[in-house]
């Protein structure tokens, strides 16, 4: 790389030239006078250190603060390419297009403060001679630096920036709405979906109506995003809707916002057998699903037989729901454990009550793309013995996020620990192998025969999983042995409905090994 050479080079004489200068001001041509947009200094230097201090803290991983902190400065070649930060003869010297036009000290090896007053002395330098950078507005440098500082550690740390943010939270926690999901048809938002007794459903708003008003404005050409920001609003404040119907009719609905948390869980039930199918996991999740468990054991015409959990596709979300859920079927025993390098992040959990089902058959369905909190609850239950693991190798995400809010409303998402299953395996690039696999499989018969002649051999799969040194190139060999697919058929929701229909054959699927179901709980 010669030409990088001659430009570090050229970087050190500049150095020589602008150490003549005050420590924290560019010495190399005459600044360009900045525009009106201007960035707050103060609310800047607490957003960057704010973030440092978290990743120095709380990441998994010890991470050298220099060089989050350097790779945080070039993120600024994200807005404006022609902009290189380097280190050379023991400062921080700012160039664009190979000139050097500014030199900084290096801050001391592990102070937060000090690497965000430096970058923030970058920032404001290279605005001066950057056109591009002096017309990003706040937002667009914070997300520019911060990307830069999460970018070498892993692909779940992240940053997001207010708006994002909120979204995030309101998926989470919850938000000020109405209780409804939209699509847009013919260029106009119509109801794909009410949840069931939320404020839209008592005021009257049905599935297939469309929206052609809201607060008197039209919506015709909005987003969904749109849409959502103009229904979404303060808890207990009105929101006028004009709706055209099926007949052609227009009619005003008059819908009192309330904190709706999105449903992720549904059940149904067919021939006594309960199929709860869970498509994420927040703050809801674990008392929606037992609440409607209670419900339908209460109301159905002949008892439950068992229960299906239906995880295919469940990318995860919070890690407590599906830990409670486990607590749900569990009567005792380890559901999960956390282990990282901060104090808060190494967590037991262990299962605290009675199962709610009193040991009826439980399978639960996995695929390729099940991860994160959906693993938790998948392990939890097969390496207690309390359920059989039908379909394909789960995604593999094995570790905890944190999530920090910032000053500017922004979030940091943060790996800070691992999972480890009650067997003692991490699963993090790994997953959670099924007892029943369905990968490449079309009929049912032929994929629980295959099972049946394949029981030693899933049996030794599954010690050998729970014996796997943390490897990736090994780990990603003994995916092979049921290989993750994305499954959306009701091949899998049968074979289960047919093992808990067959006691036998839920027995064999439950503990191949042969080790007694009392021993593991």
């Amino acid at each position: 790389m010669p030409g990088r050479t001659r430009t570090f080079q050229s970087l050190r004489r500049g150095v020589l030239a602008l150490a003549c200068a005050a420590a924290l001001h560019a010495c190399a041509g005459a600044p360009t006078p900045p525009t009106a947009e201007t960035l707050p200094r103060l609310a800047a230097e607490e957003v960057i250190a704010a973030a440092l201090t978290h990743v120095t803290e709380r990441y998994i991983d010890p991470v050298p603060l220099e060089t989050v902190g350097l790779e945080g400065m070039r993120g600024l070649g994200a807005i404006d390419p022609a902009v290189t930060v380097e280190r050379a003869d023991g400062r921080l010297v700012l160039a664009r297009d190979g000139e050097a036009l500014a030199s900084f000290p290096l801050p001391a090896r592990n102070d937060a403060a000090g690497w965000s007053t430096a970058t923030l002395e970058i920032i404001m330098a290279a605005r001066r001679r950057s056109a591009d950078l002096r017309a990003a507005p706040a937002e667009k440098i914070y997300e520019a630096v911060l990307d830069g500082v999460l970018s070498g550690l892993d692909e779940f740390s992240r940053y997001a920036g207010a708006d994002e943010a909120r979204e995030n939270r309101a998926k989470r926690d919850g938000f000020g709405g109405i209780g409804v999901s939209f699509k847009v048809v013919d260029d106009l938002p119509r109801v794909a979906r009410v949840i069931e007794d939320g404020p839209a459903a008592r005021a009257g708003l049905r599935a297939g109506d469309i929206i052609v008003r809201v607060d008197g404005k039209p919506t015709r050409g909005l987003s969904i995003a749109a849409l959502a920001k103009a229904v979404r609003g303060q808890v207990s404040a009105p929101v006028t809707l004009a709706v055209r119907r099926d007949d052609g009719k227009v009619a005003v609905l008059t819908v009192v916002r309330e904190h709706v948390v999105p449903p992720t869980v549904t059940v149904t039930a067919e021939d006594g057998i309960a199929v709860a199918r869970i498509t994420s996991f927040n703050q809801d999740t674990a008392s929606s699903l037992e609440s409607k468990l209670r419900h339908l054991r209460a109301a159905a015409a002949q008892p439950l037989r068992g229960v299906v959990l239906d995880l295919r596709g469940n990318p995860g979300g919070l890690m407590r729901p599906a830990i409670q859920i486990a607590d749900l079927f569990l009567t005792q025993g380890t559901i999960i454990r956390t282990n990282g390098r901060h104090p808060d992040s190494n967590q037991y959990y262990a299962a605290s009550g009675a199962d709610m089902i009193q040991g009826l058959p439980l399978a639960v369905l996995l695929d390729g793309s099940s991860a994160s909190a959906a693993e938790i609850l998948a392990a939890a239950l097969q390496d207690r013995g309390r359920a059989v693991v039908v379909g394909t190798t789960s995604f593999g995400k094995g570790t905890v996020q944190t999530v920090m809010r910032l000053p500017n409303e922004g979030e940091v998402t943060l790996t800070w620990s691992r999972l480890i299953a009650p067997s003692g395996y991490l699963f993090h690039k790994l997953g959670v192998m099924p007892a029943i696999c369905t990968s490449g499989g079309d009929d049912a018969d032929a994929v629980l025969a295959q099972a049946r002649q394949e029981r030693a051999r899933t049996a030794e799969t599954l010690a050998r999983w729970r014996r796997m040194p943390h490897d990736e190139a090994l780990r990603r060999r003994l995916r092979t042995a049921c290989r993750a697919q994305y499954r959306r058929g009701r091949l899998d929701l049968d074979i289960a409905r047919r093992v808990i229909g067959d006691r036998a054959a839920y027995a064999r699927a439950l503990m191949p090994d042969g080790e007694s179901t009392a021993a593991r709980r």
